[in-house]
């Protein structure tokens, strides 16, 4: 199902078509509309240069934090194998033990 929200970004007045709940749409919009915003007041720029620069920079972030979640993915992936390792020389040190136990 569709939802139209009626939001407004950098002063101006739209109408999205979205999948997602309106309430997501509006934090979407609400954000991009904050960083425009400062992006006007910081740089003194035109309301389409100021989108640009938006655009350019949530887009930055966005990289960021796929490398950011990519990484961690990686670290716990290594974490995880280690922890297999680990598991594995804690049963075969259990069994090296039960075995010494039995031979007294």
């Amino acid at each position: 199902m569709k939802n139209r929200v009626s939001v407004a970004i950098g002063g101006r007045d739209y109408t999205l078509l979205a999948t997602e709940e309106e309430s997501y749409v509006r934090k979407v919009s609400t954000h991009v509309d904050g960083k425009m915003k400062e992006m006007m007041e910081t740089a003194r720029l035109s309301v389409t240069d100021a989108a640009i620069m938006t655009a350019v920079n949530i887009a930055d972030d966005y990289f960021k934090m796929v490398e950011t979640s990519e990484n961690l993915r990686s670290q716990l992936k290594e974490y995880l194998e280690e922890a297999s390792k680990m598991k594995l020389e804690l049963s075969e040190a259990k069994r090296a033990l039960f075995k010494l136990q039995k031979q007294s």
